[in-house]
């Protein structure tokens, strides 16, 4: 990774983390606002890596799903955000 890509990640690594902790869904917005006023450019990379982990937030809560065998209906399946998955 570039050091832009690894800034950005550790940060929202960091930030999705930190939201999680203290149930502040404003935590996000608020750290890309504060980048954005010094670095465009590193406010969507930050933007762009919190995306990517919610993403992956998204698809392991699923694959969870699968391993315990639960039954997902086919119309779950899609890109929406799947109901439950943070």
């Amino acid at each position: 990774m570039s050091l832009l890509e690894d800034v950005a990640d550790g940060m929202a690594k960091r930030a999705a983390e930190l939201a999680i902790r203290m149930d502040d869904e404003n935590l996000e917005r608020r750290v890309a606002d504060e980048i954005g006023a010094s670095s465009p450019t590193l406010q969507e990379a930050f933007q762009t890596a919190m995306r990517i982990r919610k993403a992956e937030a998204r698809g392991h809560a699923l694959l969870d799903k699968y391993e315990k065998g639960e039954n997902i209906p086919k119309a779950a399946i899609s890109s929406q955000p799947q109901e439950g998955a943070h």
